[in-house]
């Protein structure tokens, strides 16, 4: 850039001690113009990378992908709760106890699109999805966001919640969101993202509860060092049913937590009222409140490993 710069004053400087030197000859500035425009042309954009260092934040998915012939493991972990009724020194905080523990993996099928799976302890939930980038956000804001679309099914193979399947299809759970994301700066990246979520038999299995509801989800990262920020993620279910004042009363799962980068893993430890990890699952059926002491500690690693014949080392 430096050179760039300095090849381009000289050029400047020359151009104009030229033309003050000439007197009676005409001055002919076409091919200076010409590689002046060719200099200071703007350059093809380019997309913005890492708008965010994990597939994962708290509870949402972000718009990352993982890259072609990448795999990236992950284990999700949350404990019981701190305080209330069930938390306490009783059961050291809910260090005790585990509300929910997943375990997945996501392959990049493209740099694009990336197949995953998974598997719950909350409802013993099986789930295998679709992620694809449809558009970057670019340098030069021709495309000022990114968005991502996600797809998933969910199997609920064995009898959970002291509920029988009288048929194999209500086992079937579907979870469908647009992510629309942003960088702002090197520091502060957010993302919103709209959602649909199908359990063909309603979950929590309750009277009035419906098989589909919306919902919309919003997060952010805040960057306070090179390899660490603040997180923070947000969901509201669209549901009369959740909206009403039902026993079990519902609550909007919400978390915060600390970001930390360590080489090739992204260490997330958190705090967040919901129980479950998946969206199927969490988005149905939070019923803890911050207040009454209902929340958790909870942490997610990740570790992509590079299958790539040409690269050397790990993928970071």
């Amino acid at each position: 850039m430096i050179k760039r710069c300095f090849f381009l004053a000289c050029l400047i400087a020359t151009a104009t001690l030229s033309k003050a030197q000439q007197t009676t000859a005409p001055t002919d500035s076409s091919a200076t113009d010409s590689l002046l425009n060719s200099l200071t042309a703007d350059e093809k954009p380019q997309p913005v990378i890492a708008t965010f260092k994990s597939t994962r934040l708290i509870l949402s998915e972000t718009s990352e992908t993982i890259k072609k012939n990448n795999l990236n493991f992950m284990v999700i972990h949350r404990f019981g709760d701190i305080g209330g009724a069930n938390g306490g020194g009783k059961t050291l905080w809910g260090l005790d106890n585990s509300s929910d523990i997943y375990i997945g993996f996501e392959y990049g099928l493209t740099d694009n699109l990336d197949i995953d799976f998974g598997r719950s302890k909350y409802e013993q939930l099986l789930e295998l999805g679709l992620k694809y980038n449809i558009l970057h956000q670019t340098t030069d804001n021709s495309m000022p966001v990114a968005v991502t679309v996600v797809g998933k099914t969910g199997l609920k193979p064995y009898e959970v919640s002291t509920k029988v399947f009288d048929d194999y299809t209500n086992r079937l759970n579907y979870f469908a969101q647009i992510i629309f994301a942003r960088k702002f700066s090197s520091a502060l990246s957010v993302q919103v993202s709209p959602s649909f979520v199908r359990n063909n038999l309603p979950f929590p299995y309750m009277a009035g509860n419906r098989q589909g509801f919306f919902a919309l989800s919003a997060a952010g990262r805040l960057k306070f060092s090179k390899r660490m920020g603040i997180v923070l993620d947000y969901a509201h279910p669209f549901s009369s049913y959740r909206d009403k004042s039902t026993s079990p009363k519902f609550y909007d799962p919400s978390g915060v937590g600390l970001e930390i980068e360590t080489g090739g893993h992204v260490f997330t430890i958190n705090f967040t009222n919901a129980q479950a990890i998946s969206p199927m699952n969490y988005l149905s059926d939070t019923e803890s409140k911050w207040t009454k002491g209902q929340y958790r500690l909870g942490f997610a690693i990740t570790r992509v490993f590079d299958f790539n014949r040409k690269h050397k080392g790990t993928y970071k």
